[in-house]
């Protein structure tokens, strides 16, 4: 079989509902580590029931291989005593990578009284600006790159870790078997992965009532602990340039801008049926895109198939950060794709003052916009299905006025959301840890933690 995630992020779609059927199979197979949980993210009606048999299927053996080596390892966790709840983050993204750029104001705003922040990195230094920071905002960094799983465990073990926060989930160059291996009491899957890793290896989940209503919790192996706003960080330090020109950008200086700066591997044909509906009902309009050279050429012959000129796509290249907010201005309105949302670039265009129209799923990935769009105060974005979502953005280009004032409205919320608010939101987290930090010396079980 050839690899759909590759067709994917190409944007070759002729094999698309024979790629699909092909995931189905390997799900039903029910083969141990045959089917990587996230290609099915981003695949359309595949719901959280199968995320979850999906997660637990790719680590079927690796969890049972575990088991003795967990016993050799004998882990025992000293008793608290009142020190510090010692915190330490987990992942291979400790550099200019989209989630430290989420992050990186709350692991400075961590207060040092309470706890200990530490982090455990297993990736290559850039040797950019953002590594340096991130550097600094640790109380140690400790890189376990050249250590195997069980020596890397060994060391988070002895470094006395009381809560270990894995920022990875199954994204790329995951080291799921440390977590495997238990060496922290508590284990907590955050941010990185919009999903559940599945039996044994986290015990908690940080998320929202949004993004994994209560009922939905049988598709978690992982209890919730709900943020009350967003369970997405993001600060409000990160500098915004100045506006560019559109010409500056490659763009016309008459017509709508819509715009979606997500990775090509989450378009799909449907969502892509809508985008060049859009285009072919609001006249002049172009469709911004972040440069994806592989899927370029194929994505102007969808276009062009769909009876809509290819060339009324624009790619942009990629920027440092700081210019990509300050590009994002240009856009009039983002269209999100489903079922795996804008989740990053989300919340830099609303931290940018661009709206955002979004379609609400009923798996995590497919509601994280609706979240970050509840956190700053604008639902009315929300569409409930792909219907709904077109007549939206619709609405929104033909009406200069509407969309003005909504701009007006987001641009009023900027500095007052909790969205952007980072030392509630730290404070908040810290409440999550300290209530799992809580049940934990009480004896009991890991178990939901509502919102404070």
């Amino acid at each position: 079989m050839r690899s759909p995630g590759r067709s994917r992020g190409m944007c070759e779609w002729g094999e698309f509902a024979e790629d699909a059927k092909a995931l189905d199979d390997l799900l039903e197979a029910g083969r141990s580590g045959s089917l990587p949980p996230f290609l099915l993210l981003s695949q359309p009606g595949v719901g959280a029931t199968d995320h979850r048999r999906c997660s637990e299927l790719w680590t079927r053996d690796r969890r049972a291989a575990a088991v003795a080596a967990r016993l050799a390892l004998d882990f025992r966790f000293r008793a608290a005593d009142g020190r510090k709840i010692r915190l330490g983050y987990l992942s291979n993204d400790f550099h200019d990578h989209a989630t430290a750029l989420l992050l990186i104001e709350t692991l400075e705003a961590h207060d040092r009284e309470r706890f200990s922040v530490n982090a455990y990195s297993y990736g290559a230094d850039d040797g950019k600006t953002m590594r340096r920071r991130l550097v600094g905002a640790f109380d140690s960094f400790v890189d376990i790159e050249a250590l195997s799983d069980g020596d890397a465990a060994r060391a988070i073990h002895r470094d006395e870790v009381d809560i270990l926060i894995d920022l990875k989930g199954f994204t790329a160059n995951a080291r799921s078997g440390i977590l495997m291996l238990r060496p922290a009491p508590v284990q907590v899957n955050y941010l990185g992965y919009p999903g559940t890793l599945g039996d044994d290896i986290c015990d908690y989940i940080i998320t929202d009532d949004y993004v994994t209503p209560l009922a939905s919790a049988g598709d978690y192996s992982e209890s919730f602990a709900y943020m009350p706003n967003s369970y997405q960080p993001h600060g409000r330090a990160g500098p915004i340039g100045e506006r560019p020109t559109r010409a500056s950008m490659g763009l016309p200086e008459q017509g709508v801008v819509f715009c979606c700066f997500n990775q090509a591997y989450k378009f799909t044909p449907e969502m892509f049926d809508v985008w060049c509906r859009l285009l072919d009902a609001v006249p002049h309009s172009v469709l911004w895109l972040l440069g994806a050279p592989m899927a370029e050429g194929n994505l102007r012959n969808e276009a062009w198939n769909r009876g809509v000129n290819g060339n009324r796509l624009v790619f942009a290249p990629d920027m440092a950060q700081g210019e990509h907010l300050a590009r994002i201005q240009i856009a009039d309105l983002v269209l999100d794709t489903a079922p795996y949302n804008a989740h990053t670039t989300a919340s830099d265009a609303l931290w940018a003052g661009v709206p955002i129209v979004t379609c609400s799923g009923s798996t995590f990935p497919s509601r994280v916009a609706g979240s970050l769009l509840r956190a700053v105060g604008l639902t009315e974005l929300i569409a409930a299905d792909l219907d709904g979502y077109f007549d939206l953005a619709y609405r929104l280009a033909t009406d200069p006025a509407h969309l003005a004032e909504l701009k007006s409205k987001l641009a009023r919320s900027r500095e007052s959301a909790a969205l952007f608010d980072v030392r509630a939101y730290t404070r908040d987290l810290e409440g999550l840890f300290q209530s799992m930090w809580k049940r934990r010396e009480a004896g009991l079980p890991p178990a939901l933690i509502p919102a404070a």
